[in-house]
């Protein structure tokens, strides 16, 4: 009786083979420095949230209808969410590829670059959702009142996450050194984030100002977990959503096209 025939490799597929085995081989790198990874990944975020909130807080009682301490508690997510997910993306997607050569390891298994990033990205929202849920907690623990809805900001932090982290990996695969990353993280991040409604409403801002801040990713996440929390405003919320998503197909695409001119072509 003749052997059956090995399975051919699907094209063009995601293999969920090929996404557990990039996907494990980070769970079992991630033990060996899963404590300072999770110590800087939400210590920083805790102390904007209790300097902002504690600061501020002494002098502005209410923003927005909120207490100033939920205001920021909420808000400060996206924080994390970005510390966890683009700079953690970028340096270590170029370290890899760069200097450690994993990369090339990795696709010389049954593994293609469209599933190397994806299962990088997976494995880094994976981390966003469970890190962007520490600063909520904590400010808990200074008197937000729970709510059901916060059940839903793992989600929206491991969404916003992906998005993160798939645009960190095309920064990454775009850089010729790994100084360049200084003039993203100046340029783009920094205002990203300090124009997001994280530490102070925008409804004051100038007109352009609030145009620009409706085409920032954090802003749109620091709305979803602000009315996770407190309340869902329906299709708000639904846009605030779709935005994120189409962020994370769009990046992730991104990514995927310049890894593969990165290591490929």
């Amino acid at each position: 009786m003749a052997a059956a025939a090995p399975a051919r490799r699907r094209l063009g597929r995601l293999e969920r083979a090929a996404l557990r085995g990039v996907m494990v081989r980070e769970v079992v790198n991630y033990s060996s420095f899963w404590r300072s990874s999770a110590f800087s990944s939400t210590l920083d975020p805790t102390i904007y949230l209790l300097a902002f909130g504690f600061g501020f807080g002494s002098l502005v009682s209410t923003v927005a209808g909120y207490d100033y301490i939920d205001f920021v508690g909420t808000g400060i997510v996206a924080t994390t969410v970005l510390f966890s997910g683009a700079f953690p993306a970028m340096y270590g997607t170029f370290v890899k590829y760069s200097f450690q050569r994993t990369y090339d390891a990795i696709l010389a298994a049954p593994v293609d670059t469209e599933e190397l990033v994806t299962g990088e990205a997976l494995w880094i929202a994976a981390r966003t959702g469970t890190y962007g849920c520490v600063p909520m907690l904590v400010a808990v623990v200074f008197g937000l009142d729970p709510s059901w809805g916060m059940l839903l900001v793992p989600f929206i932090a491991a969404l916003a996450g992906f998005g993160w982290a798939a645009f960190g990996i095309f920064v990454a695969a775009r850089a010729k050194a790994i100084e360049s990353f200084s003039y993203w993280q100046s340029g783009v991040l920094t205002p990203l984030f300090l124009v997001a409604g994280t530490f102070f409403p925008l409804d004051d801002l100038p007109q352009w100002a609030q145009v620009l801040s409706n085409a920032n990713p954090l802003y749109h996440c620091v709305e979803l977990v602000r009315h996770a929390v407190f309340g869902l405003e329906g299709w708000h919320d639904v846009g605030h959503l779709a935005f994120l998503v189409a962020f994370a197909v769009v990046m992730w695409r991104m990514a995927i096209r310049h890894m593969e001119r990165k290591l490929i072509l």
